[in-house]
């Protein structure tokens, strides 16, 4: 089992920045952040592997948002800059222990741990 701590969340007005932090009890293979808005689906945004420095975007963060771990690569970390109102959700640390495709890796159903979602919202 593998508990993931997120932090980092709040209110912020458009054009800003915020960082979340998302710390695993354990190994994982990837981790990842997805959020969701009231009403929408599920969305992954960022994902990270644990071994290698391949990295993922959703195309609506891509050149705005930034993943990274740091070196003992239990912690995860999103960097949101150029913040919109479009991007208010409840954010969410998710991570897994096994290896899958790729393309899969922006998938909800990829991941079997999930932490407890930190709020951004953002004003116009």
């Amino acid at each position: 089992q593998v508990h993931l701590v997120e932090s980092g969340g709040g209110s912020v007005q458009a054009g800003g920045s915020l960082r979340l932090s998302c710390t695993a009890s354990g190994y994982t293979y990837i981790k990842a952040w997805f959020r969701q808005a009231p009403g929408k689906p599920r969305e992954g945004v960022a994902v990270a592997y644990t071994g290698t420095s391949t990295t993922y975007y959703a195309d609506s963060v891509k050149g705005r948002f930034t993943i990274s771990q740091d070196n003992a690569k239990t912690t995860v970390y999103l960097q949101m800059d150029s913040l919109k109102p479009e991007d208010t959700a409840m954010y969410y640390c998710a991570a897994d222990r096994g290896p899958s495709v790729a393309s899969r890796s922006l998938l909800p159903e990829r991941y079997n741990y999930w932490g407890q979602g930190t709020q951004v919202t953002v004003s116009s």
